[in-house]
Protein backbone atom coordinates (compact mmCIF):
# COMPACT_ATOMS: atom_id res chain seq x y z
CA UNK A 1 0.00 0.00 0.00
CA UNK A 2 1.44 3.17 -0.61
CA UNK A 3 0.71 6.52 1.27
CA UNK A 4 -0.97 8.24 -1.77
CA UNK A 5 -4.21 10.21 -0.74
CA UNK A 6 -6.30 12.87 -2.25
CA UNK A 7 -4.38 15.61 -0.34
CA UNK A 8 -1.24 14.42 -1.93
CA UNK A 9 -2.81 15.11 -5.36
CA UNK A 10 -3.86 18.51 -4.29
CA UNK A 11 -0.04 19.31 -2.77
CA UNK A 12 1.34 18.12 -6.91
CA UNK A 13 -1.49 20.26 -8.12
CA UNK A 14 -0.16 23.19 -6.19
CA UNK A 15 3.61 22.75 -7.16
CA UNK A 16 2.62 22.54 -10.54
CA UNK A 17 0.46 25.74 -10.64
CA UNK A 18 3.89 27.05 -8.76
CA UNK A 19 6.05 26.10 -11.48
CA UNK A 20 3.73 27.62 -14.15
CA UNK A 21 4.45 30.81 -12.13
CA UNK A 22 8.21 30.68 -11.40
CA UNK A 23 9.05 29.23 -14.75
CA UNK A 24 6.93 32.08 -16.38
CA UNK A 25 5.30 29.93 -18.83
CA UNK A 26 2.53 32.25 -20.45
CA UNK A 27 6.00 35.10 -21.13
CA UNK A 28 7.92 31.93 -22.25
CA UNK A 29 5.17 31.21 -24.55
CA UNK A 30 4.74 35.18 -26.23
CA UNK A 31 8.34 35.62 -26.02
CA UNK A 32 8.46 32.27 -28.47
CA UNK A 33 5.72 33.55 -30.59
CA UNK A 34 7.55 36.31 -31.44
CA UNK A 35 10.89 34.29 -32.55
CA UNK A 36 8.87 31.75 -34.94
CA UNK A 37 7.09 35.13 -35.83
CA UNK A 38 10.65 36.94 -36.63
CA UNK A 39 12.34 33.56 -38.16
CA UNK A 40 9.60 33.03 -40.96
CA UNK A 41 10.35 37.07 -42.13
CA UNK A 42 12.45 36.75 -45.65
CA UNK A 43 15.54 37.72 -44.94
CA UNK A 44 16.25 36.27 -41.46
CA UNK A 45 19.25 34.45 -42.79
CA UNK A 46 20.98 37.36 -44.16
CA UNK A 47 22.75 38.14 -41.06
CA UNK A 48 23.88 34.77 -39.82
CA UNK A 49 24.98 35.51 -36.49
CA UNK A 50 21.33 36.97 -35.19
CA UNK A 51 19.86 34.54 -36.63
CA UNK A 52 21.89 31.98 -34.58
CA UNK A 53 21.36 33.74 -31.79
CA UNK A 54 17.45 33.94 -32.24
CA UNK A 55 17.57 30.18 -33.60
CA UNK A 56 18.98 28.96 -30.13
CA UNK A 57 17.09 31.05 -27.90
CA UNK A 58 13.88 29.48 -29.50
CA UNK A 59 15.08 26.42 -29.05
CA UNK A 60 16.37 26.66 -24.99
CA UNK A 61 12.44 27.91 -24.74
CA UNK A 62 11.32 24.89 -26.71
CA UNK A 63 12.86 22.79 -24.45
CA UNK A 64 11.71 24.68 -20.93
CA UNK A 65 8.23 24.54 -22.02
CA UNK A 66 8.22 20.60 -23.15
CA UNK A 67 9.67 20.35 -19.86
CA UNK A 68 6.58 21.77 -18.57
CA UNK A 69 4.55 20.12 -20.38
CA UNK A 70 5.77 17.04 -19.71
CA UNK A 71 4.98 17.59 -16.18
CA UNK A 72 1.67 18.74 -16.98
CA UNK A 73 1.01 15.41 -18.62
CA UNK A 74 2.52 13.69 -15.78
CA UNK A 75 0.20 15.15 -13.46
CA UNK A 76 -2.83 13.79 -15.69
CA UNK A 77 -1.69 10.31 -15.68
CA UNK A 78 -1.67 10.86 -11.94
CA UNK A 79 -4.96 12.08 -11.73
CA UNK A 80 -6.16 9.32 -13.54
CA UNK A 81 -5.03 6.60 -11.87
CA UNK A 82 -6.09 7.62 -8.58
CA UNK A 83 -9.57 8.25 -9.76
CA UNK A 84 -9.51 4.21 -11.51
CA UNK A 85 -8.13 3.21 -7.63
CA UNK A 86 -11.25 3.88 -6.07
CA UNK A 87 -12.87 1.00 -8.25
CA UNK A 88 -9.20 -1.07 -8.57
CA UNK A 89 -6.97 -0.14 -5.77
CA UNK A 90 -4.30 -1.85 -8.14
CA UNK A 91 -4.30 1.58 -9.95
CA UNK A 92 -2.43 2.98 -6.33
CA UNK A 93 0.32 2.03 -6.95
CA UNK A 94 0.68 3.13 -10.36
CA UNK A 95 -0.71 6.58 -9.08
CA UNK A 96 2.28 6.44 -6.51
CA UNK A 97 5.01 5.35 -9.18
CA UNK A 98 3.62 8.74 -11.84
CA UNK A 99 3.59 11.01 -8.67
CA UNK A 100 7.17 10.27 -7.90
CA UNK A 101 8.12 11.00 -11.56
CA UNK A 102 6.50 13.89 -11.18
CA UNK A 103 7.86 14.96 -8.09
CA UNK A 104 11.65 14.42 -9.57
CA UNK A 105 10.74 16.71 -12.71
CA UNK A 106 9.28 19.51 -10.59
CA UNK A 107 12.79 19.21 -8.55
CA UNK A 108 14.73 19.76 -11.95
CA UNK A 109 11.97 22.45 -12.59
CA UNK A 110 12.99 24.22 -9.79
CA UNK A 111 16.06 24.22 -10.46
CA UNK A 112 16.01 25.30 -14.13
CA UNK A 113 14.60 28.37 -12.86
CA UNK A 114 17.26 29.19 -10.76
CA UNK A 115 19.69 30.40 -14.14
CA UNK A 116 17.78 33.24 -14.97
CA UNK A 117 20.86 35.51 -15.37
CA UNK A 118 22.29 37.09 -18.79
CA UNK A 119 24.26 34.50 -19.91
CA UNK A 120 22.86 31.23 -17.27
CA UNK A 121 21.52 29.25 -19.98
CA UNK A 122 24.27 29.42 -22.56
CA UNK A 123 27.10 27.40 -22.88
CA UNK A 124 30.43 27.87 -20.94
CA UNK A 125 34.31 28.23 -21.19
CA UNK A 126 36.24 26.30 -18.37
CA UNK A 127 39.76 26.46 -17.98
CA UNK A 128 41.49 24.64 -15.28
CA UNK A 129 44.86 25.93 -13.97
CA UNK A 130 47.47 24.50 -11.73
CA UNK A 131 48.15 26.29 -8.58
CA UNK A 132 51.59 25.68 -7.01
CA UNK A 133 52.90 22.12 -6.55
CA UNK A 134 54.69 21.42 -9.75
CA UNK A 135 54.12 17.81 -11.14
CA UNK A 136 51.12 17.31 -8.80
CA UNK A 137 49.33 20.24 -9.15
CA UNK A 138 49.16 19.72 -12.88
CA UNK A 139 48.19 16.00 -12.51
CA UNK A 140 45.55 18.03 -10.20
CA UNK A 141 44.62 19.76 -12.78
CA UNK A 142 44.27 16.94 -15.07
CA UNK A 143 42.14 15.30 -13.01
CA UNK A 144 39.62 17.98 -12.80
CA UNK A 145 39.41 18.44 -16.48
CA UNK A 146 38.83 14.95 -16.83
CA UNK A 147 35.92 15.43 -14.49
CA UNK A 148 34.04 18.22 -15.66
CA UNK A 149 34.59 16.55 -19.05
CA UNK A 150 33.14 13.29 -18.17
CA UNK A 151 30.42 15.71 -16.00
CA UNK A 152 29.58 17.31 -19.20
CA UNK A 153 29.18 13.79 -21.08
CA UNK A 154 26.55 12.57 -17.49
CA UNK A 155 24.53 16.04 -18.80
CA UNK A 156 24.61 15.31 -22.83
CA UNK A 157 26.28 18.77 -23.29
CA UNK A 158 29.12 18.87 -25.93
CA UNK A 159 32.84 19.37 -24.88
CA UNK A 160 35.26 20.75 -27.34
CA UNK A 161 38.79 21.35 -26.07
CA UNK A 162 40.32 24.28 -27.05
CA UNK A 163 43.56 24.27 -25.14
CA UNK A 164 45.23 21.18 -23.11
CA UNK A 165 48.88 21.74 -22.61
CA UNK A 166 50.76 18.68 -21.07
CA UNK A 167 52.81 19.30 -17.99
CA UNK A 168 56.38 18.96 -17.42
CA UNK A 169 58.00 15.65 -17.78
CA UNK A 170 54.45 14.52 -19.59
CA UNK A 171 52.79 14.33 -16.29
CA UNK A 172 49.56 16.18 -16.23
CA UNK A 173 48.27 19.00 -17.76
CA UNK A 174 50.07 22.83 -17.21
CA UNK A 175 46.34 24.29 -18.25
CA UNK A 176 43.43 23.27 -20.13
CA UNK A 177 40.10 24.95 -21.81
CA UNK A 178 37.45 23.43 -22.84
CA UNK A 179 33.88 24.59 -24.68
CA UNK A 180 31.31 23.06 -22.99
CA UNK A 181 27.76 23.69 -25.13
CA UNK A 182 24.21 23.05 -23.60
CA UNK A 183 21.26 24.26 -22.00
CA UNK A 184 22.14 26.14 -18.67
CA UNK A 185 25.50 24.91 -19.05
CA UNK A 186 27.00 28.48 -17.68
CA UNK A 187 24.30 28.63 -15.03
CA UNK A 188 25.25 25.81 -13.91
CA UNK A 189 28.89 25.56 -13.96
CA UNK A 190 29.32 29.13 -12.01
CA UNK A 191 29.35 26.77 -8.73
CA UNK A 192 33.23 25.63 -9.85
CA UNK A 193 34.48 29.38 -10.01
CA UNK A 194 37.01 29.07 -7.09
CA UNK A 195 40.39 27.05 -5.87
CA UNK A 196 40.02 23.51 -5.65
CA UNK A 197 42.61 21.88 -2.82
CA UNK A 198 43.89 17.94 -3.18
CA UNK A 199 45.32 15.67 -0.16
CA UNK A 200 46.94 12.74 -1.06
CA UNK A 201 49.67 10.84 -0.89
CA UNK A 202 51.41 11.61 -4.41
CA UNK A 203 51.89 9.22 -7.07
CA UNK A 204 54.86 11.12 -7.67
CA UNK A 205 56.78 11.20 -4.39
CA UNK A 206 58.95 8.49 -4.49
CA UNK A 207 58.88 8.97 -0.86
CA UNK A 208 55.10 8.38 -0.48
CA UNK A 209 54.64 10.88 1.94
CA UNK A 210 51.18 13.35 1.87
CA UNK A 211 50.83 15.91 -0.40
CA UNK A 212 48.07 19.29 -0.54
CA UNK A 213 48.01 20.99 -3.85
CA UNK A 214 45.49 23.23 -5.79
CA UNK A 215 44.17 24.28 -8.94
CA UNK A 216 41.59 26.91 -10.10
CA UNK A 217 39.09 26.87 -11.87
CA UNK A 218 37.56 29.72 -13.82
CA UNK A 219 34.12 29.61 -15.71
CA UNK A 220 33.60 32.41 -18.52
CA UNK A 221 30.24 32.65 -20.48
CA UNK A 222 30.33 32.26 -24.81
CA UNK A 223 29.51 35.77 -25.60
CA UNK A 224 26.53 35.97 -28.47
CA UNK A 225 28.15 37.63 -31.40
CA UNK A 226 25.75 40.83 -31.20
CA UNK A 227 27.19 41.40 -27.86
CA UNK A 228 29.33 43.92 -28.50
CA UNK A 229 32.70 44.11 -26.87
CA UNK A 230 35.99 46.31 -28.34
CA UNK A 231 38.93 44.75 -29.11
CA UNK A 232 41.27 47.14 -31.42
CA UNK A 233 43.64 45.35 -33.83
CA UNK A 234 46.22 46.99 -32.70
CA UNK A 235 45.96 46.36 -28.93
CA UNK A 236 46.51 41.99 -29.86
CA UNK A 237 49.70 40.53 -30.68
CA UNK A 238 49.13 37.23 -32.43
CA UNK A 239 52.16 34.31 -32.40
CA UNK A 240 51.62 31.69 -33.65
CA UNK A 241 53.82 28.31 -32.81
CA UNK A 242 53.51 24.32 -33.02
CA UNK A 243 51.31 22.83 -30.91
CA UNK A 244 52.35 21.01 -28.41
CA UNK A 245 49.48 18.42 -27.38
CA UNK A 246 46.97 16.36 -28.80
CA UNK A 247 44.63 17.72 -31.26
CA UNK A 248 44.06 18.17 -34.29
CA UNK A 249 45.87 16.94 -38.12
CA UNK A 250 47.91 19.25 -37.98
CA UNK A 251 49.49 19.06 -34.95
CA UNK A 252 53.17 18.88 -34.27
CA UNK A 253 53.88 19.62 -38.24
CA UNK A 254 52.46 22.67 -38.54
CA UNK A 255 52.28 26.37 -36.41
CA UNK A 256 48.94 25.81 -36.21
CA UNK A 257 48.57 26.64 -32.27
CA UNK A 258 47.44 30.80 -31.24
CA UNK A 259 48.59 32.73 -28.58
CA UNK A 260 46.80 35.97 -28.32
CA UNK A 261 48.12 38.75 -25.74
CA UNK A 262 46.10 41.90 -25.16
CA UNK A 263 48.81 44.42 -24.18
CA UNK A 264 46.42 46.90 -22.39
CA UNK A 265 45.32 44.49 -19.69
CA UNK A 266 48.45 41.65 -20.31
CA UNK A 267 45.51 39.09 -20.77
CA UNK A 268 47.20 35.70 -22.58
CA UNK A 269 45.05 33.43 -24.21
CA UNK A 270 46.24 30.42 -26.16
CA UNK A 271 43.94 27.45 -28.17
CA UNK A 272 46.21 24.77 -30.18
CA UNK A 273 43.52 22.07 -30.29
CA UNK A 274 41.33 22.69 -33.44
CA UNK A 275 42.50 21.41 -36.90
CA UNK A 276 43.98 24.46 -38.18
CA UNK A 277 45.29 28.39 -37.30
CA UNK A 278 41.86 29.86 -38.39
CA UNK A 279 40.25 27.81 -36.04
CA UNK A 280 42.72 27.96 -33.26
CA UNK A 281 42.74 31.97 -34.13
CA UNK A 282 38.89 32.19 -33.98
CA UNK A 283 38.11 30.40 -30.60
CA UNK A 284 41.22 32.22 -29.00
CA UNK A 285 39.06 35.59 -29.48
CA UNK A 286 36.01 33.68 -28.32
CA UNK A 287 38.21 33.40 -24.74
CA UNK A 288 39.97 36.74 -24.95
CA UNK A 289 36.38 38.79 -25.60
CA UNK A 290 34.86 36.94 -22.85
CA UNK A 291 37.88 37.81 -20.42
CA UNK A 292 37.60 41.46 -21.29
CA UNK A 293 33.81 41.02 -21.06
CA UNK A 294 34.09 39.94 -17.14
CA UNK A 295 37.29 42.12 -16.41
CA UNK A 296 34.71 44.97 -17.14
CA UNK A 297 31.86 43.28 -15.71
CA UNK A 298 34.65 42.57 -12.03
CA UNK A 299 35.17 46.45 -12.54
CA UNK A 300 31.56 47.87 -12.23
CA UNK A 301 31.47 45.76 -9.35
CA UNK A 302 34.00 46.73 -7.72
CA UNK A 303 32.80 50.33 -8.01
CA UNK A 304 30.20 49.49 -7.14
CA UNK A 305 31.59 47.84 -3.90
CA UNK A 306 32.75 51.33 -3.15
CA UNK A 307 30.20 53.64 -3.28
CA UNK A 308 28.42 50.96 -0.46
CA UNK A 309 31.23 51.03 1.72
CA UNK A 310 31.66 47.47 1.36
CA UNK A 311 32.93 44.45 -0.15
CA UNK A 312 30.25 41.68 -1.51
CA UNK A 313 31.37 38.47 -1.07
CA UNK A 314 33.51 36.96 -4.62
CA UNK A 315 34.26 33.24 -4.36
CA UNK A 316 36.65 33.52 -7.54
CA UNK A 317 40.09 32.90 -5.63
CA UNK A 318 38.87 31.18 -2.72
CA UNK A 319 38.85 28.19 -1.63
CA UNK A 320 35.49 26.77 -2.43
CA UNK A 321 36.59 22.35 -2.46
CA UNK A 322 38.20 19.93 -0.52
CA UNK A 323 38.61 16.40 -1.95
CA UNK A 324 40.79 14.53 0.38
CA UNK A 325 41.87 10.80 -0.65
CA UNK A 326 44.45 10.15 2.34
CA UNK A 327 43.88 9.68 5.55
CA UNK A 328 40.16 8.89 4.81
CA UNK A 329 37.85 9.23 1.36
CA UNK A 330 35.89 12.35 1.47
CA UNK A 331 34.49 15.52 -1.15
CA UNK A 332 32.94 18.76 1.13
CA UNK A 333 32.31 21.98 -0.61
CA UNK A 334 33.16 24.51 1.97
CA UNK A 335 30.08 26.77 0.77
CA UNK A 336 27.06 24.45 1.10
CA UNK A 337 28.48 22.35 3.29
CA UNK A 338 27.39 19.39 0.67
CA UNK A 339 30.09 16.36 1.44
CA UNK A 340 30.16 13.01 0.07
CA UNK A 341 32.72 9.76 0.81
CA UNK A 342 32.20 8.93 -2.61
CA UNK A 343 35.46 10.41 -4.00
CA UNK A 344 35.48 8.22 -6.98
CA UNK A 345 32.30 9.19 -8.14
CA UNK A 346 32.77 12.68 -7.71
CA UNK A 347 36.25 12.90 -9.88
CA UNK A 348 34.18 10.48 -12.19
CA UNK A 349 32.09 13.26 -13.30
CA UNK A 350 28.86 12.79 -10.33
CA UNK A 351 28.68 16.13 -9.77
CA UNK A 352 25.16 17.28 -9.42
CA UNK A 353 25.09 17.05 -5.72
CA UNK A 354 28.02 19.77 -5.73
CA UNK A 355 26.50 21.53 -8.27
CA UNK A 356 22.74 21.88 -7.16
CA UNK A 357 23.85 22.29 -3.61
CA UNK A 358 25.61 24.91 -4.24
CA UNK A 359 22.48 26.92 -6.09
CA UNK A 360 20.09 26.47 -3.78
CA UNK A 361 22.60 27.44 -0.77
CA UNK A 362 23.36 30.35 -2.89
CA UNK A 363 19.31 31.02 -2.85
CA UNK A 364 19.33 31.15 0.37
CA UNK A 365 21.74 33.25 1.33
Amino acid sequence: MSDFDDNTLAQLKKRLDDAHAYLHINDKLAELANLDAETAKPGFWDDTAHAQSVSKRAGNLRDALADYDRACKLYDDVSAAWELAGEDPAFEQEAQTAADKLNGLLEDLAVTSWFSGRFDEGDAILTVNPGQGGLEACDWTEMLYSMYVRYADRRGWKVTVLDAVPGSEKVGLDRATIQIEGRNAYGMLRSEIGVHRLVRISPTDDKKRRHTTFASVEVLPVLDDDIEVEIKPQDVRVDVYRSSGPGGQCVNTTDSAVRLTHLPTGLVVTCQNQKSQLQNKEAAFRVLKARLYELEERKRAAEIDELRGDRMDNSFGSQIRNYVLYPYQLVKDLRSGVETGDVDGVLGGDLDRFVIGYHKWRASQ
